[in-house]
């Protein structure tokens, strides 16, 4: 009976080890990826849920130096994150000139990541009508060009945000935000085509619709 009372602890015991190291190898897991977001504020977000899995695995293995230190980074992310979401940016745009050269050595400098969320494309100057560069607090956030078609209809080329730009407010700027001015400037609805997989998606969460294979759609009405 000991025997048996002695071995149902003991797994128990090695149950608990099991997951407490698991609990600490999640959260290196999670750190480590934080590092690798070119965005601050998804490096705020996922090193905020890393630092927070650290502090509780501190406090279970009675380390209490480690459960303090990341529960302070954990309000030190928190605290960011807020005042990110809680200031008020100013957003503006400034027309792109097709040959302008600052617009070419743009999109020279950052093709290899445009590429990645627009395969295959290729910039030619008659290939837009509408250009312009999306400002943020006064700094280039990203390049918004576009193509004039029949019936009011404006074809997205390229919507591009600079990697440390990109969480959803220069596009909520642009597609909610300057809808009046696409209207004032003859526009009905907005089109795109389906590239990559996470520009297909932050098309839709900004209200595109795909209406047939391959294209997405929003309405300006």
């Amino acid at each position: 009976m000991r025997i048996f009372i002695f071995a149902e602890n003991l797994t128990f015991i090695i149950m608990e080890i099991d997951i407490l190291e698991w609990v600490g190898y999640l959260a290196s897991v999670v750190i480590a990826i934080s590092m690798a977001m070119s965005s601050l504020v998804k490096f705020r977000v996922i090193n905020l849920i890393g630092a927070g899995l650290f502090s509780v695995y501190g406090f279970l293995i009675g380390s209490i130096p480690v459960g303090v230190m990341n529960g302070f980074i954990v309000l030190v992310d928190a605290y960011y994150l807020y005042q990110f979401y809680a200031k008020e940016e100013v957003f503006d745009v400034i027309e792109a000139k097709p040959d302008g050269n600052y617009l070419v050595r743009f999109i020279s400098f950052y093709k290899e990541d445009i590429l990645k969320y627009f395969p295959g494309f290729e910039y030619c100057p008659d290939d837009s009508d509408v250009n312009f560069f999306v400002l943020r607090n006064m700094s280039i956030a990203g390049l918004f060009l576009a193509k004039r078609l029949d019936n009011g209809v404006l074809k997205v080329e390229l919507d591009y945000a600079i990697p440390e730009m990109r969480d959803f407010k220069s596009g909520r700027f642009v597609y909610n935000n300057l809808k009046p001015r696409f209207v004032e400037l003859g526009f009905r609805k907005l089109v795109a085509e389906k590239s990559s997989v996470k520009h297909n998606q932050y098309l839709n969460r900004l209200g595109f619709k795909e209406v047939e294979a391959g294209l997405l759609e929003k309405n300006l009405g």
